[in-house]
């Protein structure tokens, strides 16, 4: 089994003191979103590999060298502001920690996600390709692969359209953001990919992959996996993980995320986290049907 923490919220910016209870622990239980009745509980003798997925890993850096499992981290490091992203972490933080997580598992288990890309006028093709050269100077010899999507037109995204104001993708728009990530990559000694979208960029020198290769998977585990069939439908062919997050719980708040949209229900979320409880939000309830997960 892979655990990815968490597409569903920031657990590692926001929960990291939960999770390293869960660990000593030996287990984690996890809701159904979409039947909460249904408890999945994991127990991490049953965990291959951890996959880390943060905005801010700063808290969970001195907790790597107790985990068991092979670890891999994703990095997400956008060039927005505060409109944005309001409660991110400065971003040179975020710098110097990508950099001590690759002294400390290697560069070809570290990827930084630029993503989503949305134009705007303020965040235009030429904002974007002076960010991007920014990064890149930066992470030089710490990172080998960028990972890139483009904006979906999620319900968090249509809600937040007035303070957005993204404007559509043209063609020579994605040429233009394609031919120089590729080559400013390149100048790093880096690759830029993107996984799962319906603009790869490959004929500008992007690599089409995927955020979590089998090749890779198999490296650190010696195993297969199936791919993940929930996403299919979005052409992903990523090995399938169990997310043990929940949504809605998450106080970056930024506006185009697709797994929080009620920042009230975060709100109220995140004042029913207990970190000494198997659930990162809330407690077991009697009529809760839990079952082991393998």
């Amino acid at each position: 089994m892979i655990l990815n923490i968490s597409g569903r919220c920031d657990i590692v910016a926001f929960y990291t003191p939960w999770l390293m209870n869960r660990y000593k622990e030996g287990y984690v239980d996890v809701r159904n979103p979409f039947y909460p009745k249904l408890v999945s509980r994991i127990f991490f003798e049953d965990v291959d590999l951890i996959l880390f997925c943060t905005k801010n890993p700063l808290p969970i850096i001195k907790h790597l060298k107790t985990l068991r499992q092979p670890i891999l981290f994703q990095v997400t490091l956008t060039p927005y502001q505060k409109d944005i992203e309001p409660n991110v972490i400065e971003k040179p933080l975020i710098i110097t920690a990508i950099k001590e997580i690759s002294t400390m598992i290697g560069i070809d288990n570290l990827f930084v996600r630029y993503d989503p890309i949305f134009l705007s006028k303020k965040y235009n093709v030429s904002y974007h390709k002076k960010a991007f050269s920014k990064l890149c100077s930066l992470l030089d010899g710490y990172v080998k692969t960028i990972i890139v999507s483009f904006l979906d037109e999620y319900k968090n995204v249509k809600k937040n359209k007035n303070i957005l104001q993204n404007i559509e993708f043209g063609e020579e728009d994605y040429k233009k953001i394609g031919s120089s990530f590729s080559q400013i990559a390149k100048e790093h000694g880096m690759v830029v990919q993107t996984c799962a979208e319906e603009h790869n960029l490959v004929e500008y020198g992007f690599q089409k992959g995927d955020c979590l290769s089998h090749s890779l998977a198999f490296k650190l585990t010696g195993k297969t996996y199936p791919s993940w069939k929930a996403r299919k439908g979005k052409m992903c062919q990523c090995v399938e993980m169990v997310d043990i997050g929940a949504y809605n719980s998450c106080s970056h708040f930024c506006k185009y995320c697709y797994a929080n949209y009620d920042e009230k229900l975060v709100e109220k979320n995140m004042n029913n986290h207990h970190p000494s409880s198997s659930l990162i939000i809330g407690d077991i309830e009697e009529d809760d049907v839990i079952k082991r997960r393998k």
